[in-house]
């Protein structure tokens, strides 16, 4: 508290106090289009009637809300790993002491433990699971593969020195069933393995990553694909169904979101997890950036770094929710129960619900998209009588 003081008056004497907007950066008329429009113009069209069109435009591109969740989010106050948002700023000499000494400890003493525990935990999940895999299908099997999941990521949470809060436990995932879940950062699956086993899924990598999924999936029924099979959707589809179909197999785990989102809001569910059938069992997951920020924006960091920032951070801080299980209504279309999820995910969270798509993190709003906003558009003035 005292070095957040110390900043915030550092921060009134280099620049001067400004009159915060209302809503967010500036002062967003909520009005909808449909109502503006109506409003605007009851004769013939004319050259004005896209001015509102072009200040809704002009808003959008001043206050993002969607590329600003693709970055850290802004930390109430000073955590000992960075002065402020934009790295090292001097504030004082006992400030800078305070944080020398800090990175001497996560560095050199943190760091070198951290670095030990997460080998030993790599190498035990490759030669548990490799050794596991050898045993012929059974209950003992089952049993052994679980305490090796187990063990080896409570290793990995350990290097991370994670601090979990998991709620609500009678509503954990079941066997037969689907785990779905906000997605901030990698570390999501090994939050959640480290209290309960879980069947991943997703596409085959090389190196070290390629050697443990190999591994695992020898001892636990993974579902992995192949680059040139991810892209088959039915083809997924129906190995997904086969491993839901099996009461005994682990349940699904998958993050909908399809990309990392800031640990502030959870944006739009892909479909595909949701027409599988089977029992849908929600969890969000929320981080406390005080401690560590554990969001791994890709698009600036590649993993190798995110890692390393992960693992000189103090701790990383999270809670976990189970949720009731949710099922899908009669006369419910998958989007729909998709949105269902997420929005009872982002309430429980604590998280700003989003419908944007988090593909554009790295993709450009497709041409489509904005072919249909024109001519929603064109269509609010014909209806309004402003064209003849």
């Amino acid at each position: 508290q005292w070095a957040t003081i110390r900043i915030e008056k550092g921060a009134k004497k280099s620049r001067p106090v400004k009159t915060p907007a209302v809503n967010g950066i500036i002062e967003r008329d909520e009005t909808p289009m449909e109502k503006e429009i109506a409003r605007l113009r009851q004769a013939d069209f004319e050259f004005s009637d896209i001015f509102y069109f072009c200040r809704k435009g002009f808003e959008a591109i001043v206050d993002d809300e969607v590329t600003q969740r693709f970055s850290s989010e802004e930390l109430v106050s000073w955590n000992l790993l960075t002065r402020t948002n934009v790295n090292f700023h001097y504030i004082s000499l006992r400030l800078t002491v305070v944080w020398g000494i800090g990175v001497i400890v996560r560095y050199c003493v943190l760091l070198p433990l951290r670095f030990t525990l997460a080998a030993i935990g790599i190498t035990s999940m490759i030669v548990g699971t490799t050794l596991v895999g050898q045993l012929p299908s059974s209950s003992v099997k089952n049993y052994l593969s679980e305490l090796v999941h187990l063990t080896c990521s409570r290793i990995l949470v350990r290097a991370l020195s994670g601090t979990i809060y998991y709620h609500n436990k009678e509503n954990k995932p079941q066997k037969g069933g689907i785990c779905v879940a906000n997605h901030t950062s990698p570390i999501d699956a090994i939050i959640l393995t480290n209290d309960g086993c879980y069947a991943m899924v997703g596409q085959v990598h090389g190196g070290l990553m390629g050697v443990i999924q190999r591994a695992t999936v020898k001892a636990c029924p993974h579902v992995w694909f192949e680059r040139s099979e991810i892209k088959d959707r039915h083809l997924v589809t129906r190995r997904l169904r086969e491993h839901v179909a099996d009461k005994s197999k682990l349940p699904i785990l998958i993050f909908p979101e399809g990309t990392c989102i800031n640990n502030t809001s959870v944006m739009m569910f892909k479909k595909g997890s949701f027409e599988i059938g089977g029992t849908i069992y929600p969890v969000a997951i929320k981080y406390d950036p005080q401690f560590g920020d554990a969001f791994w924006n890709s698009s600036k960091y590649n993993i190798v770094s995110y890692l390393l920032r992960i693992m000189t951070s103090w701790a990383i801080v999270c809670n976990v929710w189970y949720m009731p299980p949710m099922v899908r209504e009669e006369g419910e279309d998958a989007v729909q129960f998709a949105n269902r999820v997420r929005s009872a995910i982002a309430h429980q969270g604590g998280l700003t619900e989003l419908p944007w798509d988090g593909g554009l993190k790295r993709a450009k709003v497709k041409d489509s998209f904005k072919e249909e906003q024109q001519k929603n558009y064109s269509k609010m003035l014909v209806r309004n009588g402003s064209i003849g």
